[in-house]
């Protein structure tokens, strides 16, 4: 075979139309990531990108939205107690998984019903 893969640029998650200040206010001012600009030849289709690391999480806008309940990105994080307790601060609940031995992981719902996974290796 003479191809391989590199890496991953990007996931993409689906939320309802109209729904792009709601995805900056939780992904850019609650978790803290950096909002990016689209290009211009993507803006008409809605939606918004954030970069995380060297990966990007791109949300986009689907007529006929339905929330991922049980496909989801994992997101490594550093000091994810501190997470934890930044999520409380903002009543955003959390669900607790101690089920992936060596990791300390928890699920979140975005504002669309998303499913979210935050690990961080113990």
């Amino acid at each position: 075979m003479a191809y391989h893969f590199t890496g991953l640029d990007h996931v993409q998650l689906a939320a309802p139309a109209g729904s792009e200040q709601a995805a900056i206010h939780f992904y850019h001012t609650i978790l803290g990531l950096i909002e990016l600009e689209k290009p211009e030849a993507l803006k008409k289709n809605g939606g918004v990108w954030f970069q995380l690391g060297n990966q990007q999480l791109h949300i986009g806008i689907e007529d006929s939205f339905q929330p991922a309940k049980k496909a989801h990105p994992a997101f490594y994080v550093q000091q994810l107690e501190e997470l934890r307790s930044h999520l409380s601060e903002h009543n955003i609940p959390f669900q607790n998984d101690d089920r992936l031995p060596g990791y300390d992981r928890f699920y979140v719902e975005d504002p669309f019903g998303n499913r979210l996974e935050f690990l961080e290796k113990i």
